[in-house]
Formats: C-alpha cells, structure tokens, sequence
C-alpha cells in the first residue's frame, strides 16, 4: 500500500541520480484497471444489495474498497520499483516481493531474448521474472548469485530472465556499464 503513495507523488523507490529505472509495468496495465473497474462495479452492485442491512454493508464496503485499493496497490508496486542498472549493481525486480542485487562484475552477458515460460516447469539455476507470462531479457552469470524464494529457502542463480517494457534500452544501458572484456 505505500507504493500508492509512491504512485501518486510519482516517486520511485530505490532509483538514484546515477541509475537507469527500466520499467516493466507497462503489460500487466489492463489487467489491473480491468481488475481495479470490474471490483468498483461489484462495490456498487454489493451496496445497493445490502443498502437495507447497514452492518454488513458497511462490512462490504470496506472489504470491497480494499480489494480495489489492493489491486491497485499490487499495479502500482511494479509501477514505482523498476529493475535498476546502477553503477555497481543490476537490481532485478518485481514489485515488492522481489528485489534481485547482482553485481555487474558477475555478469557475462545481457541480450534481448523474448520468451514466454512455462509456469509449472522450472530449470534449475534459472530464474525467471515472467512479467504477463513473458521474459524479454537473459541475463547470464559469471558466477551465481544467491536469491531467497517465497519460502525462505536459499537458491543460487546462474540466469535471469527478465521482462522489460523497452528491453533493447535496458540492455544497452546494462552493457554500457559493464567492463570491456565482457
């Protein structure tokens, strides 16, 4: 919920005067206003239903409404944490559940690479960050880098997929930052 706030004032977080942002949010935009107007006609829809019951009502209201600022909660997270190429470090991220650093000097190789995963198969070492159900960016390792998955556990990764809203900018600013012989 604060990255409405965020959203709102049109601030980023984590994103410093040196860094490039390369947004992501840019596919999964219909689906959230879809989502944010299909629940806002279901508010209303609930209200008028429940207008003689004003205890649930009000229960329904405010269940209602935070569903609607819940989606758009979710929207604006991706909205105002981008993936960030700094002068020392990639930030790979999605919203606010996933903050990926990696070093640049651990990078071999950044290229465009449109690809659409299969959600239920996972390989190991490769991490994808499906943003509508594609990854425009790979990003390969030199050496692996260590990322927490939802449950705690700890996952060494050797490939990054990613997606981008421009994915030939971000790779371009990513191998600029990188070192000669990469």
């Amino acid at each position: 919920m604060a990255s409405l706030g965020l959203w709102v004032v049109r601030r980023s977080n984590g994103v410093g005067d040196a860094d490039t942002a390369v947004g992501y949010a840019r596919a999964q935009a219909p689906t959230a206003y879809g989502l944010a107007f299909v629940f806002v006609v279901e508010t209303v829809g609930v209200s008028f239903m429940l207008a003689a019951y004003p205890v649930a009502h009000l229960v329904m209201l405010l269940l209602d409404l935070y569903t609607v600022f819940l989606v758009l909660g979710l929207y604006a997270a991706a909205v105002t944490r981008p993936h960030v190429v700094g002068p020392g470090e990639l930030r790979v991220r999605r919203g606010a559940r996933l903050d990926l650093r990696i070093p640049l000097e651990r990078i071999a190789s950044a290229r465009y690479d449109l690809r659409f995963p299969d959600a239920n198969k996972s390989e190991d070492g490769v991490l994808d960050v499906a943003i509508a159900s594609q990854t425009s960016i790979t990003i390969e390792l030199i050496q692996p880098v260590t990322n927490g998955s939802r449950f705690g556990r700890r996952v060494e990764v050797h490939t990054v997929r990613c997606h981008a809203d421009e994915p030939q900018t971000a790779v371009a600013a990513i191998k600029k930052l990188l070192p000669i012989d990469s």
